[in-house]
């Protein structure tokens, strides 16, 4: 092969990478991912009983906060969290759900809890979680979530959960500068800002190895404070536990609230399926032994638990994210760890005493900082299309003024509207429409999408992503008109063009290359030297076209021709376009290319 021309400086080979830190070892070595839960012995029990208690630790003022926030009773939801845990290790005996999860209320149905109980009293709310519990029993029966992730699109939840979020963050915020007594405003805001600060950091450096740490930090940093300054603290109001069914004076409730009720158990329902299916999926990234996790045994575990926390008058709950990570990076192996987290609430709840010692202004830091965390989901929705983050946006703005229950029903509805005005824009027939929504459940290519939309399954959660599908400039024309528009942005010096023939993640070996390249940003910076020689051009001399179903390869010689040093060169040189065409246009997915041997 003759000699290429240097249309670059050589490279010079980047410093070795420092050697990467070997991995904290917390787990069992890893085993089957299918294989069964290990067995209980003494090694498991050294991990599990330690990152239990630390879990423990955490999941206390979680759970207070998240009780300010719904208007229960604390001691009813330290109670709830115990009955979960309990459950949820009685359940993992005989169909795991997943191994290190941890169970608790949930803080994305606090505001609903909250308005469950201003509209139908706290005397009702056992038969509200009842009825909640009898229809995930329904779902779980009959396993139904895969239709309910379907039918109610991921992006539209992360929307809900970011104004949920942001009702939390709203909520607790006076409590990082309302003073005891009307003074010291200056002492609570200091600390405040001082607990915050101290979390974040502690939080971006423990999150990846200890993620308890900054939460345990700031109740005891907030604790020794509470004990050398007057700031307001946690006012705890006992109210008697007791064991009763949930079944309410049925005769002195009207018809339209027996309905409304219903709604309201559904909506519960629904949004605990939908977060405890998330869950499941995080958790099972995260199980030291890379064991598979089993959505539909969760949500036995859910309806389980929920049913007998009905029987106390106790709130719903799930398996939170923020809990089961911390537990797994404390070391967790079973499901044992959480008897752990049962047993330091169980002591909590018979001391409840100790609460009085937590200062306001610590646990609105946590709760600020659990309500950003929901409202960041957003930043996962941007990645898969400005459609979905917008809706997103629009569905958190609905839910934080209206409501959870409205937001995600107006918002639902404006997405159908959407649908049906782009399957009109393609001038399908109502017909055809109605039969597209009815085949919306079945397997194969899903009914939603279109041309200029495409529709696609989430591998983790199993819901929906909706991306906008812009046709190119292209989508009407033919290999050959296409390969000439690659052409025509090489002779007219049109970077852009070029480089957008390529697929994003497309390969080319350029006849003047030293290296391959991948994906745009590469490819550009080829294109870019290329351009810097002067009257540069491209002419096709032969070429033959092979296609296997949609992909085409065409085969030849073309000629580059430019001016260097005053003499006009000719490099011929043979060339492969791997191309594939989609609905939305042709792309380059692989271009080989080189000189001809001399």
């Amino acid at each position: 092969m003759s000699t290429a021309p240097s249309l670059s400086a050589p490279e010079v080979p980047p410093p070795p990478a420092p050697a990467p830190r070997p991995p904290r070892q917390t787990a069992l070595p890893p085993e089957d991912p299918h294989a069964r839960p290990p067995r209980f012995t003494l090694d498991t029990l050294r991990r599990d009983a330690p990152a239990g208690v630390i879990t423990g630790l955490m999941a206390v003022p979680l759970t207070v906060g998240i009780c300010v926030m719904s208007d229960y009773p604390i001691q009813v939801g330290l109670l709830t969290v115990v009955a979960a845990c309990v459950v949820s290790f009685a359940a993992y005996l005989f169909r795991p759900g997943n191994h290190v999860g941890v169970p608790g209320v949930a803080a994305g149905l606090a505001p609903v809890l909250a308005m469950g109980v201003h509209t139908f009293g706290m005397e009702n709310m056992p038969w509200l979680i009842f009825l909640t519990s009898v229809l995930q029993m329904i779902v779980w029966r009959y396993r139904l979530e895969r239709y309910i992730l379907l039918a109610v699109p991921r992006f539209l939840i992360e929307g809900l959960l970011a104004g949920v979020g942001l009702k939390i963050a709203m909520k607790f915020l006076p409590h990082t500068y309302a003073a005891a007594g009307g003074g010291g405003r200056v002492t609570v805001v200091v600390a405040s800002v001082a607990s915050l600060g101290a979390f974040l950091w502690l939080y971006r450096r423990f999150r990846d190895t200890s993620p308890g740490v900054p939460y345990i930090a700031v109740i005891g940093g907030g604790a020794w404070f509470a004990a050398h300054a007057e700031v307001p603290m946690l006012h705890l109001e006992q109210v008697p536990l007791r064991l009763a069914w949930p079944i309410p004076d049925l005769a002195s409730i009207p018809p339209g609230v027996h309905v409304q009720m219903l709604l309201y158990a559904a909506m519960l329902a629904l949004i605990d399926v939908i977060e405890q299916v998330m869950s499941n999926a995080a958790i099972e990234r995260l199980d030291p032994l890379g064991r598979k996790a089993d959505s539909n045994n969760s949500l036995l575990v859910m309806w389980l638990a929920n049913g007998l926390s009905s029987l106390f008058g106790g709130m719903t709950n799930l398996d939170g994210l923020a809990k089961s990570q911390t537990n797994r990076m404390a070391g967790a192996v079973t499901k044992m760890s959480v008897l752990f987290v049962a047993a330091v609430l169980g002591v909590v709840l018979a001391f409840p005493w100790l609460l009085t010692r937590l200062p306001e202004f610590s646990l609105a830091v946590l709760m600020i900082f659990t309500g950003w965390k929901m409202i960041a989901g957003l930043f996962h929705v941007a990645e898969h299309g400005r459609y979905e983050l917008g809706l997103a946006l629009f569905c958190g703005a609905l839910v934080f003024r209206l409501g959870i229950f409205e937001g995600l029903l107006l918002c639902l509805a404006l997405h159908s509207f959407i649908v049906y005005v782009v399957y009109r824009h393609e001038h399908l027939p109502r017909l055809e429409i109605l039969s597209r929504l009815l085949r919306l459940f079945s397997d194969g290519p899903h009914p939603h999408a279109t041309p200029t939309m495409e529709v696609t399954r989430d591998e983790v959660s199993g819901g929906l992503r909706y991306g906008s599908a812009p046709r190119s400039v292209t989508a009407g024309k033919d290999l050959d008109a296409f390969i000439a528009d690659w052409a025509h942005g090489i002779n007219r010096r049109n970077l852009l063009s070029v480089v957008s023939t390529y697929d994003p993640a497309g390969l080319l070996w350029g006849t003047f290359a030293k290296e391959l390249r991948a994906g745009h940003p590469q490819i550009k910076r080829y294109f870019e030297h290329l351009f810097e020689l002067d009257r540069l051009a491209v002419t096709f001399d032969s070429g033959e076209t092979r296609q296997y179903g949609d992909i085409y390869i065409r085969s030849g010689a073309y000629r580059f021709t430019f001016d260097r040093r005053g003499a006009h060169v000719s490099v011929p040189a043979r060339y492969s376009f791997v191309c594939k065409r989609e609905r939305t246009g042709w792309f380059i997915l692989e271009h080989h290319s080189s000189e001809f041997p001399a």
